[in-house]
């Protein structure tokens, strides 16, 4: 409370001055923003989730799958990997023809055992499942249905309570008025029955969407963010911020540049973390014949900041490359520390990367961060033609679609799983993934572990392995 306080003459300026000024307690500081790890047998070492959602399954065309491969001290075990479909004994529901199961899957502890669940979704259709982690890793026994049906998912703890949340585009559908948005099923989730503590609709858009949630905290808080993608047919609107918080997600939002896809990471170390975003610009159409920009919006105690923002590019000094039209730089974007240097480092996917002359071969560059935040320099880039990267750069293979970092073999330093899931082997669009190791340095091409559906225990033909990484 402030208090005016007669001064006689004889005090000195100095006790005066003090006892003039106002006492504030010093801003909270930020708590920065950490993504758990994946690790769906608690063992310590992080796990893969690859979906393939082109596999075919008993004979029934694209229904879908999901390869789990565990870290290990070695790496990727792609020996033991396990494989889910509608068809694994305890999964709901029935295996159908182009559902598409693994279109899009996202790891958190819903029901707060300490073993991370996977969520899986189909895209045609189906409910999303969850499989729940264990001692023995994820299992389909007890597996739940959750509602919705599209498969556009993310998890978070958006209230800051510890238990994980689950964000979906599931929303009551009213045809007069096209509205748009989204539902929050806030946890613990029961393992039961994948009954949740409370649930809450938002609306975020009059004409459809979302179209993709990027989560993680911003504002130095606790709690998860989000932010939605939204646009209706060819025209991408700009993206808005959902401020999370004690008492869950805002119903109200802050308007920002377009993007699509992106990830929230702490990249020069204040506490807060950062969004990176593919900017798309204002034309979904657009996006196949783009060079590509990646944005960082920093992070403030009230969101993603408005005034310290920065476009990437490979034009950018640094940053290995030349863009060009079709190249999609940031088309996808994972975030983790690979040389445990304390900054956030962003692997930026570039699937329609040229090599040489082979058309949309695909790359993956990677972005150091640092005390002045998020540059070219130290970048490294790796695509199928670098020396000590197994495979060759084939037209059409848009290695880099999807990307992953994340620490595999558990030594502190994060991992990239880069994926191709148009990659042909001995069928078309089987798909593949590639896991380079990171070191105090970057990464390096020393002990990659490469593989393709068959070696993870899913059907080759169409599998489309890696169409998403789960995150």
């Amino acid at each position: 409370m402030r208090r005016s306080i007669a001064i006689a003459l004889t005090v000195t300026a100095a006790l005066s001055t003090a006892s003039a000024l106002t006492v504030t307690p010093a801003a909270a500081a930020p708590v920065p923003p950490r993504t758990p790890l994946t690790d769906f047998n608690h063992d310590g070492y992080a796990d893969l989730a690859l979906g393939g959602p082109g596999t075919t399954v008993s004979g029934t065309l694209n229904a879908g799958a999901v390869s789990v491969v565990y870290g290990s001290k070695n790496g990727p075990d792609i020996a033991h990997a396990k494989v889910f479909t509608r068809s694994t004994a305890g999964v709901p529901g029935v295996r159908t023809s182009y559902e598409f199961f693994g279109e899009r899957v996202s790891p958190g502890d819903l029901d707060g055992d300490g073993y991370t669940d996977l969520v899986v979704g189909p895209t045609n259709g189906g409910h999303p499942v969850v499989l729940w982690g264990s001692a023995q890793g994820l299992t389909g026994t007890g597996a739940v249905s959750l509602p919705g049906g599209s498969g556009l998912f993310s998890v978070g703890d958006f209230n800051g309570d510890g238990h994980r949340d689950l964000v979906t585009d599931d929303f009551p559908y009213d045809p007069d008025d096209d509205m748009g948005g989204m539902t929050i099923l806030y946890g613990p989730f029961d393992r039961a029955t994948g009954a949740v503590a409370k649930t809450d609709t938002i609306a975020t858009s009059q004409t459809y969407g979302p179209h993709d949630f990027v989560v993680g905290d911003m504002t130095g808080d606790g709690a998860d963010d989000i932010v939605t993608s939204l646009g209706f047919e060819e025209t991408a609107y700009g993206s808005e911020f959902w401020k999370g918080g004690k008492d869950g997600v805002s119903h109200t939002s802050t308007t920002l540049t377009s993007s699509l896809a992106g990830a929230v990471a702490d990249v020069d170390g204040d506490g807060y973390g950062d969004l990176v975003v593919h900017d798309i610009g204002a034309n979904y159409e657009d996006i196949p014949y783009e060079k590509g920009t990646v944005r960082v919006l920093y992070g403030t105690a009230s969101g993603p900041s408005s005034t310290r923002t920065k476009a990437i590019t490979q034009e950018t000094s640094g940053v290995p490359g030349i863009g060009e039209k079709g190249d999609q730089f940031g088309t996808d974007i994972a975030a983790s520390d690979v040389n445990g240097d304390g900054y956030a480092d962003i692997a930026v996917g570039v699937p329609g990367e040229a090599i040489g002359s082979v058309k949309n071969a695909g790359a993956v560059v990677l972005l150091k961060g640092g005390k002045a935040g998020l540059s070219g320099t130290g970048a490294q880039a790796f695509n199928q033609s670098t020396t000590g990267v197994p495979g060759a750069s084939e037209s059409g293979d848009m290695f880099g679609l999807q990307v992953l970092l994340t620490d595999v073999n558990g030594d502190g330093l994060a991992d990239l799983t880069s994926a191709a899931p148009l990659e042909d082997g001995t069928y078309k669009d089987s798909g593949a993934a590639w896991v380079l190791r990171g070191t105090k340095s970057g990464l390096t091409v020393k002990n990659i572990t490469s593989f393709g559906p068959a070696a993870v225990n899913i059907p080759e033909k169409g599998a489309q392995l890696g169409r998403d990484l789960g995150r």
